[in-house]
């Protein structure tokens, strides 16, 4: 069973250079720990995510970890001229010696979309695109591409990725249409539904996979992400994680609410850690309660990867650091990929 984390870089109460220090300090444990991969998320003008230009602190990680996987999950593939992010993802690559997890998206707020002066409407055509021009570069000499918002003809593709043909795929996945594009490419994907959603897509998944003329030992990565605090006692855990979670919340919402607009009711979180825990999409207790939820998790939604949000809003960096030191020793080498997971 593979374990990951997935981080907002939601800004909490300290000074943010101070914030950038202390979230590379639970960086480093997660990779003297053995954790698979970090994913930090991009968004930008909200405190939801302070790492807006995610290389940068992509590069930064790639220096101060030995073994830790990192990636964006993911590049919102609109704001970027596509050769320019083609060049970074290679750099990353060859600097991390092919530790770079390529995740890719179009962008879910149309709000952010909107102050970079973009359509929401002509971005999901212009995602596709750039997907195509990523895809080419990474295994072309030359890069030619002709569509409605790119065009380039015979640019040298001097940087190439470490890994080959690049860098592996990762994708948020929330609706089963998607599907047929992740098994063509290899994708591996990550919901935040329940268990009975995550299944409907992981059992369409493995199907769609298998009927390709795949290999069930092959089978892509798929997760959930949930909002986990371990304790020594179930009380500790929770009021770390009451500390944290009313403020993330409020960043999550921050835009939405500012353009009297809301996400869909799927994506908004409850107002209480309480009742996120009692919809699956958060736990906070000891090591057994943590073990017995994410197992659960896991085996509802016929997973085989599992993203934990260690940090969030406005807990302590040693409060972190004692959950994931917890939940290292306690937790990890207990949770098993749901029965028939590759």
């Amino acid at each position: 069973m593979r374990i990951g984390v997935f981080d907002h870089m939601d800004r909490g109460d300290t000074p943010l250079d101070q914030f950038f220090d202390d979230r590379m300090t639970l960086v480093e444990a997660y990779d003297r720990a053995g954790f698979y991969g970090y994913h930090v998320a991009e968004h930008h003008a909200t405190p939801l995510g302070v790492a807006p230009a995610p290389g940068i602190w992509l590069a930064a990680i790639a220096q101060r970890t030995k073994q830790l996987r990192f990636g964006a999950l993911v590049y919102l593939l609109p704001l970027y001229h596509p050769i320019k992010l083609l060049e970074e993802i290679c750099m990353l690559d060859q600097m991390s010696r092919g530790r770079l997890m390529l995740g890719v998206g179009r962008g879910i707020s149309p709000i952010e979309l909107r102050y970079y002066g973009l359509d929401p409407d002509q971005t999901p055509a212009m995602y596709a695109e750039a997907m195509e021009v990523l895809l080419r570069g990474m295994t072309s000499d030359t890069l030619t591409f002709e569509g409605k918002h790119y065009n380039y003809h015979d640019v040298p593709m001097e940087l190439t990725p470490y890994q080959r043909p690049h860098p592996p795929l990762w994708y948020g996945l929330g609706r089963a249409e998607h599907l047929p594009w992740c098994v063509q490419h290899k994708v591996n994907i990550v919901g935040n539904l329940g268990g009975a959603g995550m299944r409907v897509i992981t059992d369409r998944y493995r199907a769609e996979w298998a009927e390709a003329g795949n290999s069930q030992a092959d089978m892509p990565m798929m997760g959930v992400g949930r909002h986990v605090v371990v304790g020594e006692t179930d009380k500790e855990a929770l009021e770390v994680a009451r500390t944290g979670y009313g403020k993330w919340r409020e960043s999550f919402l921050k835009l939405w609410i500012k353009h009297n607009q809301m996400p869909s009711a799927h994506a908004i979180f409850p107002e209480t850690y309480e009742e996120a825990e009692a919809q699956g999409r958060a736990i906070a207790g000891t090591p057994d309660k943590v073990r017995d939820f994410l197992q659960t998790s896991i085996d509802a939604g016929g997973l085989n990867y599992v993203l934990c949000r260690f940090a969030f809003g406005g807990m302590a960096r040693d409060a972190c650091l004692n959950s994931i030191d917890l939940f290292t020793r306690r937790v990890m080498a207990d949770l098993q990929p749901a029965k028939g997971s590759a």
